[in-house]
């Protein structure tokens, strides 16, 4: 769909181009009249079928974002159990991805499904990271953008552990990742964080999440929460914003995740 609005924009600047250098104003919207029928018919089409996706699990599990969803339970799992921070995270992508297709609630449900079905399992990583490998072609773009989501999925909870750091390089290895662009974009993250550990203050807490200190506890995590919300990774639009997108919404969501904890220290 984001393509498809690039090259819908690039067809209507040819379109005026045409338009004060060639013909006269009725070719042009009769030009434009054409594109805007034909542009309404793909959205139709679009529609229909991601109708037909969502209304499967097992269609839904080919899918590119049903194998993500998979690869993301294998992360999320990695070193035992699914920290706090995650769950929410997967949460909220879960409500981004959803809110793609037509019927939402069920849309979530199945990735639901799919997440837990494939967080107990540890024998199928590389299958299903083949198997995306094997549906992007030629994108570097997009198998960059995964795997920017899964490691900053694992870096949210105080870095990456070893048991992670290995299914995440089983993962990059079947995606024709190499160890090098690996280490590249884990090494990314670290810097962003190493300037911010341990060096905030109770006061700095307060204003990066925006409450007082007299805020009780329940309203410190609703404002917690709705920040995370507002300033998470999101996989839908990353596609459509360049490499530093996904590491600034990382630094920033472990930035307020910090703040949380320390205030959260503060009133126990």
């Amino acid at each position: 769909m984001i393509k498809l609005k690039k090259w819908i924009y690039l067809a209507i600047l040819l379109v005026l181009f045409y338009y004060i250098f060639i013909a006269n104003i009725w070719v042009t919207l009769s030009i434009l009249a054409s594109l805007f029928v034909a542009f309404n018919l793909y959205k139709v089409y679009l529609r229909s079928k991601l109708g037909k996706i969502s209304s499967s699990k097992e269609l839904f599990k080919e899918t590119e974002l049903g194998l993500f969803i998979a690869l993301v339970a294998k992360v999320a799992k990695a070193d035992g159990r699914v920290h706090e921070l995650e769950a929410q995270l997967i949460g909220i992508m879960f409500d981004d991805i959803s809110g793609v297709f037509p019927n939402k609630e069920k849309t979530r449900v199945i990735l639901k499904e799919i997440f837990n079905e494939e967080k107990e399992r540890d024998d199928d990583t590389k299958e299903i990271a083949r198997s995306l490998n094997k549906l992007l072609g030629r994108s570097r773009i997009k198998r960059k953008q995964f795997v920017g989501f899964l490691i900053q999925l694992a870096f949210i909870d105080n870095g990456i552990s070893s048991d992670e750091d290995k299914v995440l390089r089983e993962i990059i290895n079947e995606l024709t990742i190499s160890a090098d662009e690996y280490a590249a974009m884990v090494s990314k993250f670290e810097n962003m964080m190493q300037n911010k550990q341990q060096t905030m203050t109770l006061d700095e807490a307060y204003k990066i999440l925006g409450v007082n200190e007299s805020d009780d506890e329940s309203h410190v995590k609703k404002t917690y929460r709705n920040l995370v919300r507002q300033y998470h990774p999101d996989i839908i639009k990353s596609q459509d914003k360049d490499d530093s997108y996904m590491e600034e919404a990382t630094a920033k969501t472990q930035e307020i995740n910090q703040a949380y904890g320390i205030i959260k220290e503060r009133k126990k």
